[in-house]
Protein backbone atom coordinates (compact mmCIF):
# COMPACT_ATOMS: atom_id res chain seq x y z
CA UNK A 1 0.00 0.00 0.00
CA UNK A 2 2.50 2.46 0.78
CA UNK A 3 4.80 1.37 -2.51
CA UNK A 4 1.81 2.39 -4.46
CA UNK A 5 0.83 5.50 -2.69
CA UNK A 6 4.34 6.62 -3.64
CA UNK A 7 4.25 6.01 -6.99
CA UNK A 8 0.99 7.90 -7.00
CA UNK A 9 2.33 10.89 -5.28
CA UNK A 10 0.18 10.23 -2.40
CA UNK A 11 1.34 11.71 1.04
CA UNK A 12 0.21 9.18 4.08
CA UNK A 13 -0.66 11.06 6.87
CA UNK A 14 -1.43 9.54 10.70
CA UNK A 15 -3.88 10.89 12.85
CA UNK A 16 -2.46 11.69 16.52
CA UNK A 17 -3.50 8.29 18.87
CA UNK A 18 -6.42 9.15 20.28
CA UNK A 19 -7.83 12.02 18.13
CA UNK A 20 -10.85 10.79 16.05
CA UNK A 21 -11.93 14.39 15.50
CA UNK A 22 -8.80 14.71 12.94
CA UNK A 23 -10.05 12.61 10.78
CA UNK A 24 -13.89 13.03 11.68
CA UNK A 25 -15.16 11.85 7.74
CA UNK A 26 -13.79 8.84 7.73
CA UNK A 27 -14.71 7.73 11.41
CA UNK A 28 -18.08 9.17 10.46
CA UNK A 29 -18.06 6.41 7.36
CA UNK A 30 -17.32 4.10 10.09
CA UNK A 31 -19.90 4.79 12.35
CA UNK A 32 -22.38 4.63 9.75
CA UNK A 33 -20.99 1.14 8.39
CA UNK A 34 -20.90 -0.50 11.72
CA UNK A 35 -24.83 0.94 12.68
CA UNK A 36 -26.37 -0.07 9.64
CA UNK A 37 -24.36 -3.63 8.85
CA UNK A 38 -21.44 -5.07 11.72
CA UNK A 39 -24.12 -4.75 14.55
CA UNK A 40 -27.10 -4.88 12.69
CA UNK A 41 -26.68 -8.60 12.02
CA UNK A 42 -25.21 -11.79 13.13
CA UNK A 43 -23.19 -13.68 10.24
CA UNK A 44 -22.74 -16.96 9.16
CA UNK A 45 -19.88 -16.36 7.16
CA UNK A 46 -17.40 -14.01 5.31
CA UNK A 47 -19.45 -14.14 2.16
CA UNK A 48 -22.42 -13.40 4.24
CA UNK A 49 -20.27 -9.73 5.35
CA UNK A 50 -19.04 -9.06 1.67
CA UNK A 51 -22.57 -9.97 0.13
CA UNK A 52 -24.50 -7.74 2.88
CA UNK A 53 -21.43 -4.98 2.79
CA UNK A 54 -21.67 -5.09 -0.91
CA UNK A 55 -25.46 -4.51 -0.70
CA UNK A 56 -25.22 -1.52 1.93
CA UNK A 57 -22.18 0.13 -0.33
CA UNK A 58 -24.68 0.73 -2.89
CA UNK A 59 -27.71 1.65 -1.03
CA UNK A 60 -24.88 3.73 0.65
CA UNK A 61 -23.91 5.59 -2.38
CA UNK A 62 -27.12 5.85 -4.44
CA UNK A 63 -30.00 6.46 -2.03
CA UNK A 64 -28.54 8.19 1.03
CA UNK A 65 -28.20 12.02 0.83
CA UNK A 66 -24.96 13.25 2.26
CA UNK A 67 -24.67 17.08 3.99
CA UNK A 68 -21.13 17.72 2.27
CA UNK A 69 -22.89 17.08 -1.45
CA UNK A 70 -25.89 19.08 -0.98
CA UNK A 71 -27.54 16.83 -0.04
CA UNK A 72 -27.29 14.38 -3.20
CA UNK A 73 -26.07 11.17 -2.98
CA UNK A 74 -22.55 10.46 -4.22
CA UNK A 75 -23.92 8.94 -7.24
CA UNK A 76 -26.33 11.97 -7.90
CA UNK A 77 -23.71 14.56 -7.17
CA UNK A 78 -21.11 12.40 -9.49
CA UNK A 79 -23.57 12.34 -12.30
CA UNK A 80 -24.61 16.14 -12.54
CA UNK A 81 -20.82 16.70 -12.17
CA UNK A 82 -20.83 14.86 -15.45
CA UNK A 83 -23.90 16.57 -16.64
CA UNK A 84 -22.47 19.78 -16.06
Amino acid sequence: MLGLCAEQGIKIQNIQPGKLAQNAYIERFNRTFREDVLDAYLFDSINHVNALAYEWKIDYNSNHPHKALNGLSPWLFANEALVS
